[in-house]
């Protein structure tokens, strides 16, 4: 993705982060898999709407794996060797670390895949100068399965191992800008992240009857459904109090309320008063880019009634998407 990948010169030479690197020691924290699909969480016409969240966003699991790599990291730097932690950090391609560390292979939807353990892990490492032997790369896993590619609801995966971001849901979620159109009604209940890729691969299904997910426990501040109507009523200070350690498009949470008003409209019941009142405010919001949506979400909900509200509106945008909705009619 972008963020990753925006300077490569960072992200592929590990002595950036440590002078004279010579090592990387990668590690994979497990997080727990819910057992259910993100349609289960709200389907359309729900009186009480929530928005999905991925897995690997539900709660945070990359502090604890950054505790266990700082306890390798500390050992190093006790034996007289540099070592630096680097996790979920634009620093270094984690994913291209522990496939060279052995770790998995690279499945068909571009994800590592641990042997007989699947792709729930978030990845971490330790970047050290200490002369650490090399591990085994292990060979491809997946085969003749393609049951990752059909699976995209967006159609991202173009090729075996080949992703077109500007269509993953995953990425476009936590793109700036105005939501593509011709990608909302696939988000569904969406509100950040997407698993069905990850869903579908026989590794994790496997991985899951092992009973891998059961001896996990989620923890108590696990959040894998959100209240999208208390997204959309909250200030700025509180959504970012709540939901700031997700990747949020310069720190805008504006980027936030927009996923929601799209998984709003996929989902809601739009004659539900909770519902018409949050459309109504986002219709009258400052910000252009959530009135923006808010047509949309108004429309798809059969609510165009409430349009009335923006009918002269002198933004760009929303005059958009007020044609766009003209068309659809």
């Amino acid at each position: 993705m972008n963020f990753t990948y925006r300077n490569p010169a960072r992200s592929t030479q590990p002595d950036r982060i440590v002078e004279s690197a010579a090592a990387i020691v990668v590690g994979a924290r497990r997080y727990p898999s819910r057992g259910r699909p993100w349609h289960q969480a709200g389907e359309a016409g729900s009186p009480h709407p929530q928005g999905v969240v991925a897995r690997y966003a539900s709660s945070d699991h990359y502090g604890p794996l950054r505790e266990s790599l700082t306890a390798i990291a500390d050992r190093l730097r006790h034996e007289g060797w540099q070592a630096r932690v680097v996790a979920d950090d634009n620093a270094l391609v984690d994913r291209e670390a522990a496939y060279r560390a052995g770790l998995g292979w690279y499945g068909k939807n571009t994800n590592l895949l641990l042997p007989g353990q699947g792709s729930w892990f978030v990845l971490g490492s330790v970047v050290t100068d200490a002369p650490l032997p090399p591990s085994e790369i292990i060979p491809d896993g997946c085969g003749a399965c393609r049951r990752c590619l059909p699976a995209c609801p967006t159609g991202a995966l173009v090729a075996p191992g080949v992703l077109d971001a500007r269509r993953c849901l995953a990425w476009l979620v936590q793109a700036p800008g105005v939501f593509p159109v011709e990608y909302r009604v696939a988000l569904g209940g969406r509100l950040y992240g997407c698993d069905d890729c990850q869903e579908v691969c026989p590794e994790n299904l496997a991985a899951e009857r092992a009973g891998h997910r059961a001896r996990l426990d989620p923890g108590a501040d696990d959040q894998p459904v959100v209240d999208l109507l208390a997204v959309l009523e909250a200030s700025d200070e509180q959504l970012l109090a709540w939901l700031g350690r997700w990747y949020i498009p310069q720190r805008q949470p504006r980027y936030v309320r927009r996923n929601a008003l799209i998984a709003l409209g996929n989902t809601a019941d739009g004659r539900q008063p909770s519902v018409e009142q949050a459309l109504q405010r986002a219709l009258r919001h400052r910000d252009a880019l959530i009135r923006s949506h808010a047509v949309w979400a108004a429309a798809r909900l059969d609510r165009r009634d409430l349009l009335a509200i923006v009918a002269g509106d002198p933004d760009p945008d929303v005059r958009r998407e007020l044609d766009l909705v003209a068309d659809l009619t």
